[in-house]
């Protein structure tokens, strides 16, 4: 039985990041100012130069270590820590320490209430600016 351990392959990793923040090769490659097949062929790499990693990172909104480190194993991990009771309770850190003391939907809710407000505001200023317009060209 062979135990030949896997090459710590950059580029695949970088797939897999850009895959769980759900973000197309098109995507990552205009945050990166280049284009899709440059990204086809840095994810193919087993290696990447350092510069490059470091817009890889920033790009991805990752650091330069979690590409390096990466693993579907821990993701895995990662994601099996959580039980039934930490999700009813909204409690997605239970193990870390961390809670979160809100919905995420209420927040969610909350965030299209304020841009309804936003666009109801603008609507509003573009409607005076054309009244005010309209009255000076009534003046002439």
């Amino acid at each position: 039985m062979s135990t030949v351990t896997k090459p710590n392959h950059i580029g695949r990793k970088i797939s897999r990041i850009r895959e769980l923040k759900d973000m197309k090769q098109e995507a990552l490659a205009q945050a990166m100012g280049t284009n899709q097949q440059a990204i086809s062929i840095m994810e193919n790499s087993e290696t990447i130069e350092e510069e490059k990693l470091m817009e890889v990172a920033k790009a991805l909104g990752v650091s330069v270590e979690a590409i390096k480190n990466f693993s579907e194993e821990g993701v895995f991990n990662y994601f099996n820590t959580f039980n039934e009771n930490d999700f009813n309770s909204v409690n997605f850190g239970s193990h870390s320490g961390n809670y979160c003391s809100f919905h995420p939907l209420d927040k969610l809710m909350d965030s299209v209430e304020e841009n309804r407000k936003l666009y109801e505001r603008l609507l509003k200023a573009e409607q005076d600016k054309i009244e005010y317009l309209e009255k000076l060209l009534k003046a002439k």
